[in-house]
């Protein structure tokens, strides 16, 4: 188990120091803002979208190696996927970082690189570290216009 940790945790730091899709998305047609006051993570997600499917997605920002790295992260996962399989991710992803991942909500939506936040759950002042972008992400796809904060 230590070395599934280390092995998570080189993840977290890889795309933490080297985030990837960290830039302003020329041609996006969905931003969000997002932050964090309890850490002063901030970030701003930027989609294109088309026909109802996320062909493009990047982030900037600063922030802790939590939330920069699950922002990387989702830039890589969401990529390609429809509104709903992105929504479908968030609710897995928010399960286990939260803790309340089970069978009835994980069934059916793989999370491939993303399972590296299961330990997230064991620190709550960390979770909405790792939700941020993720939040954002939401607000952006709505076309919410609204800061998203995590207060």
């Amino acid at each position: 188990m230590s070395d599934l940790r280390g092995l998570y945790q080189e993840v977290i730091l890889d795309h933490s120091k080297r985030p990837r899709n960290f830039r302003v998305l020329e041609g996006a047609n969905h931003r969000a803002e997002g932050y964090n006051p309890l850490c002063g993570d901030r970030v701003t997600i930027y989609v294109k979208l088309e026909n109802d499917r996320i062909i493009d997605v990047a982030f900037q920002g600063s922030g802790c190696a939590i939330s920069t790295s699950s922002a990387s992260l989702l830039t890589e996962s969401v990529k390609g996927k429809t509104l709903a399989e992105a929504d479908a991710m968030f609710e897995r992803f928010h399960a286990l970082v939260t803790g309340e991942a089970n069978g009835n909500q994980t069934s059916g939506v793989p999370l491939g690189k993303l399972e590296v936040f299961s330990g997230v759950a064991e620190f709550p002042l960390r979770v909405k570290c790792a939700t941020l972008a993720w939040h954002t992400l939401r607000s952006a796809l709505k076309d919410e216009g609204k800061t998203v904060t995590t207060e």
